[in-house]
């Protein structure tokens, strides 16, 4: 969604690498490239003067001029003002203090009510609550009857006494669903209206009469992000119409531009409460300002990341694995990795977990061409191998690849290069859990508390096969042998971490090659 405006300010921020002191001129030619990026990106017009002006005015600032990093500085600043634009803080649905609460979405036709009624149920059953659907949008075709589907695999509650089509009161469904939800014990109830097709003022007096009727608690305008610029025109007359109380972006894993995003809370003062970045019922989230701006300036979503990791992750069976892959418990086999990718399944696709950690905007293409069939595959094979062969893959022998090959539907090299990429894995991930260091990093120790073993143990270089050091016989040759001892550079002690190497000067450590590249 974000790529045009992500990697425009990607290249500026390239550009301002390097400078211990930024210019006058480097901070106009930053704006103009940051003003440049933003209108690209579809946002508005004010909204790009204001951002534009903040960033300016700051970047002028002590924080900046007496920065020790000035490009990281402005990086800094350019998140915050993005934050700000964004809403600020993450706004949370206000729940009535005496059930049910009632939430009313509002929104263009085709923006995505529907099934974000179903994505809005969902993600209330389960933070626990008892929510119910409400089918008050009886002018669009079969609009009464996909609300029960969506419901019906959301695994929520639809109240719809009329079949729509043109068919019946929107206002006295809403005011009746109140009454039903009151006699079911309903906590929630979600009331999905009619779409405009444009400013229609009949249906936004609909709207305003179905509000007027239920005081819901939350009016939620459901928004289109692929839309641009056009999506502050229509904010702004339905906030005339319904005076809506918050936002949800639908269509976020679009291809547009974005400008939505970033212009409807600054120009409507109305947050933006929750996204929809899928067609599963499952992609929905709540709006983060923070985490947003993070992705948009590549800085990754670890939070987010972290939080589907403790929905999918079972705390027991991960405490279990570590204690295999630290050698407490047996060894690490195939039916453990298997369990662990289904586990990182169910935090949903790859390339969207990827497209979360720091740098991702590095590898778009490869993320973007990223066959998610590869772990249906992978899956295949294991579960074509015998519990013998998964608890020890060292008796898969010739004829057992074959085997499994043809009952997985795959190569013979596709189950050879599985079961050597789980060797190397499982060696390097039991050497990190040890303490042992990376392989392939000669040289480099334990991490500490890891009970790795200290690289000052080491075996020191015998001489002589194993005999002790030879001492002269000459007293003045033992005289300079001493003094070579004492003189011996304390910098050498650098090879006790691993590091070794020739002596260097005061303040410079010479790090290996491959250290160096993982920093």
């Amino acid at each position: 969604m974000f790529d045009t405006l992500q990697n425009r300010l990607q290249t500026t921020f390239r550009n301002l690498r390097g400078k211990g002191k930024l210019s006058e001129a480097d901070i106009d030619a930053t704006a103009r490239e940051i003003r440049v990026a933003l209108l690209e990106a579809d946002v508005a017009l004010p909204v790009v003067k204001e951002f534009v002006a903040r960033v300016k005015e700051r970047a002028r600032g002590e924080e900046v001029s007496q920065a020790l990093n000035p490009a990281q500085q402005v990086i800094k600043i350019v998140n915050d003002e993005l934050v700000k634009i964004l809403g600020g803080e993450t706004r949370r649905l206000r729940l009535a203090k005496n059930p049910p609460t009632v939430i009313m979405l509002a929104g263009l036709q085709g923006a995505g009510k529907t099934t974000l009624a179903g994505k809005l149920g969902l993600f209330l059953k389960n933070q626990g609550h008892s929510p119910m659907l409400v089918a008050a949008d009886l002018q669009r075709p079969n609009a009464v009857n996909q609300l029960q589907v969506v419901g019906e695999r959301a695994g929520v509650d639809v109240y719809a006494p009329q079949p729509g089509n043109g068919v019946g009161d929107p206002v006295q469904v809403a005011k009746g669903a109140l009454d039903e939800a009151r006699k079911t014990l309903h906590d929630v109830v979600v009331i999905d209206t009619a779409g405009r097709l444009g400013i229609d003022e009949e249906l936004m007096k609909q709207a305003s009469d179905i509000r007027d009727a239920t005081d819901p608690d939350e009016v939620l305008f459901v928004v289109d992000a692929m839309i641009g610029q056009d999506a502050v025109r229509t904010a702004e007359a339905f906030l005339q119409g319904v005076d809506f109380t918050g936002v949800v972006l639908s269509k976020l894993d679009g291809d547009a531009r974005g400008g939505a995003a970033l212009s409807i809370a600054e120009m409507t003062g109305r947050p933006v409460m929750f996204a929809s970045n899928g067609e599963k019922l499952t992609d929905f989230d709540i709006f983060h300002p923070d985490r947003m701006a993070s992705r948009i300036l590549d800085l990754g979503d670890m939070m987010t990341l972290i939080e589907q990791a403790e929905k999918a992750f079972d705390v027991e069976q991960a405490q279990k694995t570590a204690e295999k892959l630290a050698g407490k418990t047996g060894d690490f086999t195939l039916e453990d990795f298997l369990q662990q990718m289904q586990a990182v399944r169910k935090m949903g696709s790859l390339s969207k977990i990827l497209g979360m950690l720091p740098g991702a905007a590095q590898m778009k293409d490869q993320l973007a061409n990223f066959d998610e069939r590869e772990i249906d595959r992978i899956q295949a094979i294991i579960y074509s191998m015998t519990p013998a062969e998964r608890q020890n893959p060292k008796v898969i022998d010739g004829s057992r690849r074959a085997r499994i090959s043809r009952g997985s539907g795959t190569q013979v090299s596709d189950v050879n290069q599985l079961v050597d990429r789980f060797f190397e894995a499982r060696k390097m991930m039991q050497q990190m859990a040890k303490g042992g260091g990376i392989p392939g990093m000669p040289g480099m120790p334990g991490m500490p508390g890891m009970g790795g073993k200290r690289a000052g143990a080491r075996q020191q270089a015998k001489k002589g096969k194993g005999k002790g050091r030879r001492v002269s016989g000459n007293p003045a040759k033992r005289a300079a042998a001493a003094q070579g001892e004492v003189a011996k550079p304390a910098a050498d002690g650098a090879s006790a971490f691993g590091f070794g190497g020739k002596p260097q000067a005061d303040g410079d450590i010479e790090i290996p090659k491959e250290l160096r590249d993982l920093f």
